[in-house]
């Protein structure tokens, strides 16, 4: 298999801090926002977006902030795919009623995660707005969903897969293109 390394450990870092101080410069300050990361990578991707904004902006509070938002459930492949595990969605404690949420996700291929993550975002309250974020995207939309902070973009072939290796939970950190 043909794979070539896309964005390095550094680019990474460059991205994530860039899509930190676009959602600021977005949302014009810090008050209000809330990021949900969405199972696996997109987690720690908030994670990181959270530290870099709490370095920059001492008002934000990344464990007042930062949350989780499990989507297995609503997802529209389940038949398909029914051995996906769910995980703990954590809520920040102040809620989202009348906040900012962002959506954080690794990469946006067809649009169905971040529709699932709208359905799955219903049942915890009502946001002023929801935003997406996303380190990585590759086109081919099957629904009309749109990232609003994106790292790169990378079009490629739908044959093509993106690898995004992240160390929290890779031995590497690195974006790769495989096929």
């Amino acid at each position: 298999m043909n794979s070539r390394t896309v964005l390095s450990g550094s680019d990474i870092d460059r991205a994530v801090t860039r899509i930190a101080h676009e959602i600021v410069e977005s949302n014009q300050g810090t008050e209000n926002l809330i990021l949900l990361g969405i199972p696996t990578r997109g987690i720690w991707l908030a994670e990181r977006i959270g530290k870099v904004l709490e370095r920059s902006y001492p008002e934000f509070v990344a464990t007042e902030a930062i949350g989780r938002l499990d989507i297995t459930m609503y997802r529209d492949d389940l038949a398909i795919n029914p051995t996906r595990a769910v995980t703990e969605t954590q809520i920040p404690s102040a809620g989202i009623d009348d906040k900012i949420v962002v959506l954080v996700d690794d990469v946006l291929f067809s649009g169905r995660t971040i529709r699932a993550a709208l359905d799955a975002l219903g049942d915890y309250g009502r946001p002023r707005a929801v935003r997406v974020a996303v380190l990585v995207d590759r086109g081919h939309r099957q629904l009309p969903i749109r990232a609003d902070f994106v790292g790169k973009n990378l079009p490629t072939s739908v044959a093509e897969r993106i690898q995004v290796q992240l160390t929290e939970t890779d031995s590497d950190n690195s974006v790769v293109i495989e096929g």
